[in-house]
């Protein structure tokens, strides 16, 4: 995945912590085979139902920086969250990210401030956040639109 232009990463890593924007993995919890991160369920409540989901939590710089890149696949009910503590605008690309992503820019109230939909993959172009916020999601490029997943639904994880 193409996360965080490296000059935002650097302007911004002061401002996040390692561990920030959620609980430590616990015993309850599942880790991704391949990734090593935590697996939680997330769900969006649209006007067309609640969507459940099961994603990876990219909490530190690192994890986040590297997101989904080099991945080859991913399940229509999986993700990645990135949570972002204290908020702030988030730009991400597709460097090295071989599929297909839907990014859901979470605002701080838990609603959706925008989707950039059906990212292409490995583009370089920055796929920015409309405001501040608290959390990026990804998921498989289409299937917000397939869900019907829109600005103004509820996240919660």
């Amino acid at each position: 995945m193409r996360h965080l232009l490296f000059a935002l990463l650097a302007a911004t890593l002061a401002a996040c912590s390692p561990g920030a924007g959620g609980a430590s993995p616990s015993a309850t919890n599942a880790v991704h085979p391949e990734s090593g991160l935590e697996v939680i369920p997330l769900t969006v409540t649209s006007a067309s139902g609640t969507h459940r989901f099961k994603v990876e939590v990219a909490r530190s710089a690192m994890e986040q920086a590297k997101g989904l890149m080099f991945r080859t696949k991913l399940g229509p009910d999986e993700g990645m969250i990135f949570p972002m503590n204290p908020p702030r605008g988030a730009s991400f690309w597709m460097k090295n990210t071989v599929i297909s992503l839907d990014l859901i820019f979470v605002a701080p109230d838990g609603r959706i401030a925008n989707i950039a939909a059906n990212a292409v993959p490995y583009d370089l172009k920055p796929l920015l956040s409309v405001g501040q916020v608290k959390a990026v999601l990804e998921i498989p490029g289409g299937r917000a639109t397939e869900l019907g997943i829109a600005p103004g639904d509820k996240v919660a994880w």
